[in-house]
């Protein structure tokens, strides 16, 4: 299984990516090692996922999400809205 994932930055904005390991992922952001985009942000928070069978189809999702303003992509986030098929994880019961 592998995760489109979306990161709130200590500055407001929004990082996305890819991984098939959520915990992991965050927690090396929230090192410094996850992106130089986020190293510079920190602490980050993980604040949406959404899970999709291989990487091909998460890199799909991740462009798509890319290109969505940013009030889409909140209201993705705040309403827990599916996206291209694939449901929003519940965050807190993968915890």
């Amino acid at each position: 299984m592998w995760y489109l994932y979306v990161l709130r930055c200590a500055d407001g904005t929004l990082y996305t990516g890819v991984t098939t390991d959520l915990a992991r992922r965050c927690a090396e952001h929230n090192t410094g090692r996850g992106s130089h985009y986020t190293a510079g942000r920190r602490p980050v928070q993980l604040v949406a996922s959404w899970a999709f069978a291989d990487r091909s189809a998460a890199q799909a999702a991740e462009s798509a999400f890319r290109r969505q303003g940013r009030s889409r992509k909140l209201k993705l986030i705040a309403e827990r809205l599916p996206f291209l098929g694939s449901s929003f994880l519940d965050l807190e019961r993968m915890a």
